[in-house]
């Protein structure tokens, strides 16, 4: 039974709104001016308050300002013999559901009080709901409150329970494979294995049979059958990262997964058939990459059912603080050290810079002062010397005249690895030398990013 409280200044309109209210199926309690009704309010749990207006001692509208004080959620419902439009818009301003003038009709303020309990009743629900939603899943492993993390989250909680494949875009370093992996942790997947492969990292021969697995003499060195990625997550997930560096000949060979749950070994005639889920990422383009004749559109659309995109840090900066504090707790205690933030300058350091290399070049940032710094401070002694503010450090950081072409390409050679966030198989496509070249380049100048 709805717990309504009657505040009216006349004994007889009290009495009337009791019948009518009691008729209807409401508890009833009674207030005879508003310095009674707040404190009514402040002992007893109401479900609507029907307020006057006009009453000694404490009129509605100032009544109405402490009710809403102690109880914002509480519905009131103003009554009022001056129903100007003026008085309305200042009840409703400080916070009355609705409002009804006197002399009043019964029937219309039944059907308003049945609709503002009703809309209560709904909120309740919805609240209830997104309450149960957030006890089911867990999804601190991504870290953030800005408003595109939320509108994530929040589309997480349809997207991870279901079947569907998942395409994540984004820049590189966004956290594209933390984000496929709280997928699956919140699926029902989550017994299965989170199997991820990294499409571009390997050559087109070795990814299809990495894939698809092999079987004993199917090429030189194949020695036994090999089960693949997709026949090891078979209950799980597979996780396909730039998914965009697929090879056309392996794209035909997926597509068919995605359209059968089959595939056939390398070197196999029998169909394998498993239940997997997929999530792949790219930083592509794939519209494009389509258009250019370099990824299939069937393919695309099987891949696009559900489309995740990550924002780059630089349009979530709000988020530094809970990302700073999460790898500073992170890299103490792998390092062993007790380093507790970061020196003020740093601070505006990390809001003036762009980010290129996304999280990952953070997390990279974070490691580095945590291991490097000599107090309990990330000084901007220990960031690397492209973050380095020009006038603490004349001229390094950038290209200049005079500089030899030993420091200049390793300059380059530092900068780029940052950009792509410490991935060496980019950095080496960027600056156009093999993996190998790159590595060695990095053991020579002791480059530690």
């Amino acid at each position: 039974m709805p717990h309504v409280l009657v505040v009216d200044d006349e004994s007889a309109h009290r009495l009337m709104l009791r019948a009518h209210l009691e008729e209807a199926g409401h508890r009833v309690s009674e207030a005879a001016d508003g310095v009674e009704a707040v404190e009514a309010v402040a002992g007893a749990l109401f479900d609507l308050v029907l307020l006057d207006q006009r009453m000694p001692n404490l009129d509605g509208l100032e009544a109405l300002t402490s009710i809403k004080r102690l109880r914002p959620d509480l519905p009131v419902i103003m009554m009022t013999a001056y129903g100007s439009i003026e008085n309305a818009v200042r009840a409703l301003k400080l916070g009355a559901a609705d409002y009804v003038t006197k002399p009043l009709d019964i029937e219309e303020l039944m059907i308003k009080i049945g609709r503002t309990l009703d809309h209560v009743r709904l909120a309740e629900e919805h609240q209830a709901q997104r309450e149960r939603l957030d006890a089911r899943f867990d999804f601190s492993a991504l870290i953030g409150e800005s408003a595109p993390m939320r509108r994530i989250k929040d589309g997480l909680k349809l997207i991870a329970p279901s079947t569907a494949t998942v395409l994540i875009t984004g820049e590189s370093g966004t956290g594209k494979e933390v984000l496929a992996n709280v997928i699956h942790q919140n699926s029902d997947r989550a017994g299965g294995r989170f199997v991820a492969v990294n499409c571009a990292a390997l050559p087109e021969q070795l990814l299809e049979s990495e894939l698809f697995g092999h079987e004993k003499g199917a090429f030189t060195g194949a020695v036994a059958r090999k089960k693949g990625r997709f026949e090891l997550a078979d209950g799980g997930t597979v996780f396909l990262d730039e998914i965009g560096e697929m090879s056309p000949a392996t794209q035909a060979k997926f597509l068919r997964v995605l359209q059968e749950r089959s595939f056939e070994t390398v070197g196999g005639v029998k169909p394998v058939t498993v239940d997997v889920r997929v999530i792949a990422a790219t930083n592509k383009d794939l519209a494009a990459e389509v258009a250019a004749g370099r990824f299939r559109d069937d393919l695309l659309y099987r891949l696009n059912v559900i489309t995740i995109d990550l924002p780059p840090l630089k349009d979530r900066l709000e988020d530094l603080p809970l990302l700073v504090e999460h790898f500073m707790g992170l890299y103490n205690e792998s390092n062993h050290r007790r380093v507790r933030g970061l020196a003020p300058e740093v601070i505006e350091v990390f809001r003036r810079h762009d980010w290129p290399g996304n999280v990952r070049e953070l997390a990279n940032v974070i490691e580095r002062g945590v291991i490097l710094a000599r107090g309990d401070l990330i000084t901007r002694d220990e960031l690397p010397g492209t973050m380095r503010p020009a006038e603490d450090s004349p001229g390094e950081g950038r290209l200049r005249p005079g500089m030899s072409i030993k420091d200049a390409e390793r300059l380059l050679i530092e900068q780029t690895l940052i950009e792509t966030g410490g991935n060496r198989t980019k950095a080496s496509e960027l600056l156009g030398i093999t993996r190998k070249t790159l590595l060695n380049k990095i053991k020579e100048y002791e480059l530690d990013l």
